[in-house]
């Protein structure tokens, strides 16, 4: 054989060895988009405003730059995730969505542009839709890291309920040692959060305002000084008794309705007043002599709109609520714990006002 024609065959058959190569590339790029695209995950989904949510498979959706795909271990469920499945909350959703604003997990997988996560790290992580489920995709700067000691259950429960209660008392009424703040649906989520906070964090006294006598006393369990049951008498009139009439300084007011309104005459000189949701289901009025006449300040607290308008104090609310966790200076209050299965069960044990603290659905 000649030379020219030796070299001519080993060419080709080196070209022949890096097309097979090119070929098996190809055919492992394909494989593992095939089993991207073919990966499934359960979620609860929203068909029909006002009816049951159902237990469906849907496909993995891909991954944008910037995105992060966690395998959800628990899911908090909020009051909001409720009225959405309702058509009732402010901000409305596209039919059919899987409810569920916040939750812990671990990473799967990342965007090729993340650089906050990486696989296998624990993070919390809050979105507008689509927590209650086995996966979540959501941006990285939505997700936070869940500090060495703090379970996937407890994280799970901090994002909205101390979140808010946090931005509540410490950004909006500016809560001091010592002062004294009056709680109303005390024994919800938001309730037993705002107590933890004030109680061991801002060292302030807390009266604890609830609807029975079993929630009273979960609330003093929890740190409460006092506790008065608004279903057996005047708020006004026991706040003024528990005072010596001198009112209180803050009041952290989910309820609305009367009870709002007993709240906001509770107040003494100066006081502040933070609305955080109308769980009675009444949007009440302000009287504006009582906010002059005794120099008084009514606020309001929407916790998610701050991730659009002020993104820093959003995330500081969340990282403070991981650190003090952390620290075990507050002490999250599971109430129930739900498979995914049972969430229609999970939202009745809310709507009724069964629950205590905050109800959570496991994936695992």
């Amino acid at each position: 054989m000649t030379a020219p024609l030796a070299g001519l065959l080993r060419l080709q058959r080196g070209r022949s060895s890096a097309s097979g190569k090119q070929l098996l590339g190809l055919s492992s790029l394909n494989n593992d988009i095939r089993s991207q695209c073919c990966r499934n995950y359960r979620a609860a989904l929203c068909t029909e405003l006002t009816k049951p949510l159902i237990i469906r498979n849907l496909p993995s959706p891909s991954l944008q730059l910037h995105e992060v795909r966690v395998g959800v271990h628990y899911c908090g469920v909020n009051f909001a995730d409720i009225l959405a499945c309702k058509g009732l909350y402010q901000e409305k959703h596209r039919l059919p969505f899987t409810p569920g604003m916040e939750f812990s997990g671990m990473v799967m997988e990342t965007g090729a542009k993340v650089s906050t996560v990486q696989e296998g790290d624990r993070v919390i992580g809050v979105t507008g839709t689509s927590a209650m489920a086995e996966e979540c995709v959501t941006d990285q700067k939505m997700l936070w890291p869940i500090p060495e000691g703090v379970s996937y259950e407890e994280a799970a429960t901090l994002p909205v309920s101390y979140g808010t209660a946090i931005l509540a008392l410490e950004h909006r009424a500016r809560t001091q040692p010592g002062e004294t703040v009056l709680v109303t649906a005390a024994a919800g989520a938001t309730g037993l959060a705002a107590i933890d906070v004030a109680t061991n964090v801002l060292k302030a006294k807390v009266i604890a305002a609830a609807g029975s006598d079993h929630k009273c006393n979960l609330a003093l369990q929890k740190g409460a000084a006092h506790s008065v049951n608004y279903t057996q008498g005047s708020l006004k009139e026991e706040v003024k008794k528990l005072t010596d009439n001198r009112g209180v300084n803050v009041v952290l007011d989910a309820v609305g309705g009367d009870i709002f309104k007993e709240a906001l005459h509770s107040l003494g000189w100066e006081g502040r007043i933070v609305v955080v949701g109308f769980a009675g289901g009444a949007i009440p009025s302000v009287p504006a002599n009582l906010l002059l006449l005794k120099n008084v300040s009514a606020l309001g607290v929407f916790w998610g709109r701050y991730r659009e308008e002020d993104f820093p104090v959003f995330s500081s609310s969340v990282s403070s609520a991981l650190w003090y966790c952390q620290e075990r200076r507050i002490q999250p209050h599971v109430g129930a714990v739900f498979n995914l299965e049972e969430v229609n069960e999970a939202f009745s044990r809310v709507t009724q006002r069964k629950s205590t603290g905050k109800v959570v659905i496991s994936m695992k």
